[in-house]
């Protein structure tokens, strides 16, 4: 009876109660022990397996890795530098859908909210080498924060320019272009996307392999950056190898009133650069319905830019060329043209229209000078040309 009793008072004691419950509950401790260890061997384990990476695979993948989260986290995507800062290198692998389509974006806001130096594009349309780059290199010297460039050439050319040269490493990716047809519109058209990736081009020149600057780069640039027109031919001439080349089915985006002929080599502002590259509209009827007899590059950027923007056009060219032999194409000039008296009457050619004001400076480029002409030009550039 007396141990019942004491039975009874210890099951009424909470004390005893509690000892009871934690005895029969799972140890905390070697609960503790265990998962001390679980990580004890994760974290060994995680070190065993960089060492293995870092000796077999390098330790600079393992900092790049690293290096690369660091920037997930803290990169500013939205940053309006990622905007404004011009592409590293001109290599990409963008289709020419894509590049036209990425190189159509248009700040809607017209004045810049950062300190902005308007740079020229000398787009360089070519098969091969740039034989005559000596005199360029002459023209362009100390004025690198006001240009850029860049060239097309045949896919096969690989360019050796030393790194100290303004044309290292400035092709772009290109596909074969033939004189005539829509693939050398679109030559152009990818030269003018991938200088409208660099927020800073302003203005934009096409140019061949057998160009040369007729000017220094001052007078060049203050005579470009102060037009308030674009200079690309577009005329309306009424012979065989103007309206004689128009098809009626381009009918209604192009009729025979609008078609225009004009120079391929141009040189446009960045609001009619844009418009080049994002035209579908007037692509679709030229590349069907201009092929030769019908040379393309002659008549669809002047056709749609007078379309499109007639009053922003200067309705010339400044690269001046050579006709007066006839034939298909200019005239060539090699080493035994190179005079004085040759370059006197380029220079002092006639009168044109700059600004809705009469000038004598109308032509800033020329063509066609053959690798041989280097030596003379080389010679004769400080006297007539000012560099």
């Amino acid at each position: 009876m007396q141990s019942k009793v004491v039975l009874l008072e210890e099951a009424k004691d909470p004390t005893t109660i509690t000892r009871t419950n934690q005895s029969r509950a799972f140890p905390l401790r070697p609960l503790q022990f265990f998962v001390l260890f679980l990580i004890l061997v994760l974290g060994l384990g995680f070190s065993v397996l960089c060492m293995y990476k870092t000796r077999y695979f390098g330790a600079r993948n393992v900092m790049t890795s690293v290096q690369f989260s660091l920037q997930q986290c803290f990169e500013e995507p939205s940053s309006l530098e990622r905007w404004i800062r011009p592409p590293s290198g001109l290599l990409h692998n963008m289709s020419d859908k894509e590049l036209l389509w990425r190189a159509s974006f248009v700040p809607q806001i017209k004045n810049y909210p950062f300190r902005r130096v308007p740079k020229i594009a000398l787009m360089f349309l070519t098969r091969g080498p740039l034989q005559l780059s000596p005199l360029w290199e002459r023209f362009l010297k100390g004025n690198e924060k006001f240009f850029s460039i860049y060239v097309h050439s045949l896919p096969s050319y690989k360019a050796n320019f030393p790194p100290s040269s303004v044309f290292y490493k400035r092709q772009i990716p290109s596909q074969v272009s033939e004189w005539g047809k829509m693939s050398m519109c679109d030559a152009e058209r990818r030269l003018l996307a991938n200088a409208l990736l660099d927020i800073s081009n302003e203005r934009f020149i096409l140019l061949s392999e057998s160009c040369i600057p007729l000017y220094n780069f001052t007078t060049v640039y203050d005579y470009i950056m102060r037009s308030s027109y674009s200079f690309i031919g577009s005329f309306d001439d009424p012979g065989p190898c103007g309206r004689g080349r128009y098809n009626y089915n381009m009918a209604p985006e192009v009729s025979i009133a609008q078609w225009r002929k004009g120079s391929q080599w141009f040189e446009v502002n960045r609001r009619l650069a844009v418009n080049i590259v994002k035209d579908t509209t007037f692509y679709k009827k030229f590349e069907e319905f201009c092929k030769p007899s019908c040379y393309v590059d002659e008549h669809y950027f002047p056709t749609m830019l007078t379309i499109q923007a007639a009053n922003l056009i200067a309705n010339r060219s400044i690269t001046w060329v050579d006709w007066s032999r006839g034939g298909p194409h200019p005239a060539t000039f090699g080493k035994a043209d190179i005079t004085e008296e040759f370059l006197k009457k380029i220079l002092e050619g006639p009168n044109c229209i700059y600004n809705n004001q009469p000038s004598s400076v109308c032509f800033l480029f020329a063509r066609k000078f053959a690798p041989s002409a280097l030596e003379p030009l080389l010679e004769f550039a400080p006297k007539f040309f000012g560099f």
